[in-house]
């Protein structure tokens, strides 16, 4: 994909029952084309469960995400080439994802409309940057208003859970982490451990949310300048997910649970912020073995997804664009209500249909069933 030909690049489109593949654009430098399948199938589900009138589909980019940041002009060139691959595939709809930014999202809708000679479409670059009409996904938490309705959803079920008091581990205190950190704090969680690539922190009484964010602001949670109970470098930080806490957030990269720390984990909820953070075997073995329930990526961190599918309906649509503004804060009243009744219905479904299931089936089996339903009914949808 690059000036030299050394970049690969994947496309991976799962399903257009609902309509053309939306999903990010992923840049890592160990990116496997199976990663990315599992990616777009996580997709075509998020998109059915949630209602979105949108496929499943996923991209990626095999590169350093921090020598792409640290060389613009480079990374505009590569994102410019993967926009002209893209471009006759009108069966994807491409997002930013881990490695990539509305900025990049901006050169996809630039290089798309001036292909197609207008710049009312929906073929992407979605999340674009808001000056331009975007829906500034990160910036508003959107991923995050989506775990933060489960969380809030599971307290009108189970007495014996409040998020007030709950101690919480989140993995990846970035787009997602940073935000859900910040509401469930509000809500008087204690956060007791977070995560970046270089560094692990864990207190059992709380960390310091403002030396947190100044951490961040220094670049990164080795500048955290309040004592820890535990630090984890970076070659150790699977072990923070084996933390004492009520609620796990894992918020990186796939596959963080596996056979190899679940009997280790040591929580009572897991809440999916990342994409495929546990296999179907793994969380069968949590939630039967072990009686931790796996709250679907697919399910909960819709978030993000659902912000592009209402920017895409803006650009082309006026009246809906009227409407979404019109419900004030620039929009983001209407997305964030939008994401949170749907987030907060599909888990209520799922929560009160369980009895119809088999005794050992998972959250996950119960949600692939609504899922499934709302494929066969592409005409339905939530916007």
């Amino acid at each position: 994909m690059d000036p030299d030909g050394q970049v690969w690049g994947f496309v991976v489109v799962d399903n257009t029952e609902r309509g053309p593949g939306l999903g990010g654009i992923r840049i890592a430098p160990d990116l496997t084309l199976n990663e990315v399948a599992r990616l777009a199938r996580a997709m075509t589900l998020k998109n059915s469960a949630a209602c979105l009138p949108y496929g499943g589909g996923k991209a990626g980019l095999i590169h350093d995400p921090v020598f792409l940041h640290n060389n613009p002009e480079y990374k505009n060139e590569l994102i410019l080439k993967f926009a002209e691959a893209l471009f006759p595939l009108e069966s994807y709809i491409p997002a930013p994802d881990m490695g990539t930014n509305d900025h990049d999202a901006q050169q996809i809708y630039n290089y798309f409309s001036e292909r197609l000679g207008t710049r009312e479409h929906r073929r992407g670059g979605a999340s674009r940057l808001p000056e331009t009409g975007g829906i500034p996904i990160d910036d508003w938490g959107l991923t995050a208003h989506g775990l933060y309705a489960a969380i809030r959803i599971l307290e009108t079920f189970f007495e014996d859970f409040q998020i007030a008091g709950s101690r919480v581990v989140i993995q990846g205190f970035g787009n997602v982490g940073h935000p859900v950190a910040q509401k469930l704090l509000a809500e008087g969680a204690c956060i007791a451990g977070v995560s970046d690539i270089s560094q692990g922190l864990y207190h059992s009484s709380g960390l310091n949310m403002d030396a947190l964010e100044s951490a961040v602001q220094k670049g990164g949670l080795v500048h955290y300048a309040i004592d820890a109970e535990y630090r984890f470098p970076a070659e150790q930080l699977d072990r923070l997910l084996e933390a004492p806490c009520d609620i796990l957030i894992p918020a990186a990269r796939p596959d963080a649970i596996t056979a190899r720390n679940a009997d280790r984990i040591d929580c009572r909820r897991v809440i999916q912020g990342a994409n495929a953070p546990a296999n179907r075997l793994t969380e069968y073995y949590l939630e039967n073995r072990r009686g931790i329930v796996n709250y679907a990526d697919f399910i909960v961190n819709v978030g993000g997804v659902m912000g592009c599918a209402v920017e895409l309906e803006m650009t082309v649509d006026p009246a809906y664009r009227e409407k979404v503004l019109s419900a004030g804060n620039s929009g983001r009243s209407y997305v964030e209500n939008l994401i949170y009744n749907t987030v907060s219905s599909n888990v209520r479904w799922i929560l009160e249909h369980r009895s119809e299931f088999a005794q050992d089936a998972t959250f996950r089996e119960i949600a692939l069933t609504l899922a499934g339903e709302r494929l066969k009914t592409p005409e339905l949808t939530w916007l």
